[in-house]
């Protein structure tokens, strides 16, 4: 077994479980003690875990947003094929602004060989655009970065997104239902979320089907105000035609 593949299987088992101990993900692996407590200490160096006494606990017993480099490590095929599809529906010479959240990260990866205007509002897009400078032409929020998640957030951010109007807007989110619109885990994620839509003629959801028919603590908007939904074939159908009636587009890859 890889590293890569140890360290994706120690990450599924403990957020499963809630824990396990390093005798627990040895068995289970093949591996030494010793490699496993090696892999726990780069995990939650990472950020994917918790190290305790004898071996580890997952992040998401509290309820709270799960880590940014936990979820980098989720769906990445999912990810990339829905941000293929977004990308595809934003024309050259279009301007774009990019959400923070891994899956926008794809998009963000796609755009940057594209010849469009883009104000990403993470860190991380940030640094992908800079990093290998294309035919994108970057614009730069104000802003703090949300520990961790390198989202951009506050007056900042918010009085960018004032300033400028854009053709497309590209959100990611938390939980997205016909009954109770866009959500997000943080009331300032939402904010920012808020001031995207406002800024731009469309908004194009980028989404994992099991964040459809979930609901999360602040409230970003009726789902009413969304162009285009792109997600992949584990939406629930109900949801998927609950929000086609509501204006929605909904695209599946």
């Amino acid at each position: 077994m890889s590293n890569a593949d140890r360290h994706g299987l120690i990450t599924k088992v403990v957020r499963d479980a809630g824990g396990a101990t390093v005798q627990q993900l040895a068995e289970l692996t093949g591996a030494s003690e010793m490699t496993i407590r090696r892999d726990l200490d780069t995990l939650a160096a990472q950020g994917v875990l918790e190290r305790v006494r004898g071996g580890a606990r997952s992040l998401l017993l509290r309820g709270e947003e799960p880590p940014f480099a936990l979820r980098a490590r989720e769906a990445v095929d999912t990810k990339r094929r829905i941000a293929a599809k977004v990308s595809a529906l934003i024309a050259d010479g279009e301007s774009v602004v990019l959400d923070s959240g891994t899956t926008c990260l794809e998009v963000a990866r796609l755009l940057r060989d594209r010849p469009v205007t883009v104000m990403p509002l993470s860190l991380q897009a940030i640094q992908l655009f800079g990093a290998t400078p294309g035919p994108a032409t970057l614009v730069v929020p104000g802003g703090q970065p949300r520990a961790a998640e390198g989202a951009l957030t506050g007056p900042l951010t918010l009085a960018s997104l004032a300033a400028l109007r854009f053709d497309t807007a590209v959100v990611g989110c938390c939980g997205l239902s016909a009954t109770d619109g866009l959500t997000a885990y943080d009331l300032d994620d939402a904010a920012v979320k808020k001031a995207s839509i406002a800024s731009a003629r469309r908004t194009l959801v980028a989404s994992g089907g099991s964040k459809l028919g979930r609901t999360a603590f602040a409230y970003v908007g009726p789902a009413a105000l969304l162009h285009t939904l792109v997600t992949d074939d584990t939406a629930p159908a109900d949801e998927v035609g609950a929000l086609e009636t509501a204006g929605t587009i909904v695209t599946t890859v």
